[in-house]
């Protein structure tokens, strides 16, 4: 059986360059895992549960800011830059991604200043005291050193350079777990962590952007920045994909990642430590089969564009049953052992988190088998599908969420966080089926 499958696998093309892509971000996401958990354990001995969860509200108010004006210029690169690079059209690409890469230097400069705007009330509405809004503002300083980083990942993945991004997480997590070791050792407190963490973005944001400019300086030559912006007739098209990639951002922001945001507002930081020790478990769940999806995407929009609905169809299955096997195998054994091993590792005071991971991991489960499911109706020209899918079952979440968690607390939030996985992936994975069935037979 085993023969068999990778004889499969070998003689595919496509899943040939999906694994090849994957294996490399595959690589650096298991190392800076292992690595995670080490900066985890420290980071929690360090600062307790309530410290913690202030930690984690700190970082993730700045970084939801960064996503509610993000356009995911990454997924516009990849569209419309590597359809030009694929026609070998040279000049239309760098245009493209120069106005791209300016587009996205003016949101992050705006995204910086919302923050500055924004600090004191999240202090206050988040962690019940205003004077520390000047962490928010200090750690939001990766703005700025991420000034074109969607655009250059955008870049790196078009041109099939998925192992300078490799590069960059792996040095990334080296230096982060360094400092964080210096500062359990040196028992810094959490403005020292959090310059910690925003010294690893830096690292990984110059690099990304120098790897991406090298490749465009060698691809479409020295002076491409010089590429009027005229050379594109129209950019409506892509101004819509981009506001659609920006509002689709926007609903997982209020449905996904802001969740541990609410907690906050409506529990303590005490739950917000315990829900979010759970999600980094369940980021080692996560973590190694996100890499198939940029792969993934970029594959079937070169499968969908040449109308091959069967090589399509046959890569999803094969891509959801590598998802299966490895959250049967990961899952599995966190869930098996994860009521002894959370106690032993992070203290007993962060038992509770064990609960919390099993009910996360329904959801999060069917999420890596179905990780395409957004990828495919992207490529099908459908990109506004999932963005109604995630605003129907995304305000249905957040409605539950303020209706039954002050009442039931973070397990019941974690409860209704599986449910929005679950049923708005299955939504999702049936319109694209569909959709794939319908051209199948049309050709």
């Amino acid at each position: 059986m085993i023969q068999k499958i990778k004889t499969s696998l070998g003689d595919d093309p496509l899943i040939r360059r999906v694994l090849r892509n994957s294996g490399y971000l595959f690589s650096s996401n298991t190392f800076a895992s292992a690595l995670g958990v080490v900066q985890g354990i420290l980071v929690v001995r360090l600062l307790g549960d309530a410290g913690f969860g202030l930690l984690v509200v700190v970082m993730d108010f700045a970084s939801n800011v960064n996503r509610l004006l993000s356009f995911r210029m990454s997924e516009v690169t990849v569209k419309y830059a590597g359809e030009a690079l694929a026609q070998n059209d040279k000049p239309r690409a760098a245009s493209l991604i120069k106005g791209i890469g300016m587009t996205e230097a003016l949101t992050s400069v705006l995204a910086y200043l919302v923050l500055l705007l924004l600090s004191v009330w999240g202090a206050r509405t988040f962690a019940d005291d205003a004077s520390i809004a000047y962490l928010f503002r200090f750690y939001g300083l990766f703005l700025l050193a991420n000034l074109v980083y969607e655009t250059s990942i955008g870049v790196l993945h078009a041109t099939d350079n998925f192992k300078r991004v490799a590069q960059a997480n792996f040095y990334q997590s080296v230096a982060l777990t360094l400092l964080i070791t210096a500062a359990f050792l040196l028992k810094w407190n959490i403005a020292g962590l959090l310059a910690a963490y925003l010294i690893g973005k830096t690292i990984a944001g110059f690099m990304v952007t120098g790897f991406a400019l090298r490749e465009l300086n060698g691809t479409l030559g020295r002076n491409w920045t010089r590429a009027p912006l005229a050379l594109i007739p129209d950019w409506k098209p892509i101004l819509r994909f981009a506001f659609s990639t920006n509002l689709n951002g926007t609903v997982n922001l209020f449905a996904r990642d802001n969740v541990r945001l609410y907690l906050a507002a409506l529990l303590s930081t005490t739950e917000v430590g315990y829900f979010a020790l759970a999600s980094r478990l369940i980021n080692l769940v996560m973590l190694p089969l996100e890499p198939f999806i940029w792969p993934t995407y970029a594959e079937i929009t070169k499968t969908v564009a040449q109308k091959q609905w069967q090589a399509t169809r046959k890569l999803l299955k094969q891509i959801s049953a590598i998802g299966a096997s490895w959250t049967l195998l990961a899952g599995g054994g966190l869930a098996a052992i994860g009521w002894w091993l959370i106690p032993f590792i992070y203290g007993s005071d962060m038992a509770p988190a064990y609960p919390c991971f099993l009910i996360l991991l329904l959801g999060y489960g069917v999420a890596n088998v179905a990780n395409w499911n957004r990828p495919l109706l992207l490529a099908l020209g459908k990109p506004n599908y999932p963005l109604m899918v995630a605003a129907i079952a995304g305000a249905v979440e957040v409605a539950l969420i303020f209706l039954l968690v002050p009442r039931g607390g973070y397990l019941v939030g974690a409860g209704i966080v599986s449910g929005y996985f679950i049923v708005s992936i299955t939504w999702i994975v049936l319109k694209g089926l569909s959709i794939l069935k319908r051209g199948e037979v049309a050709t």
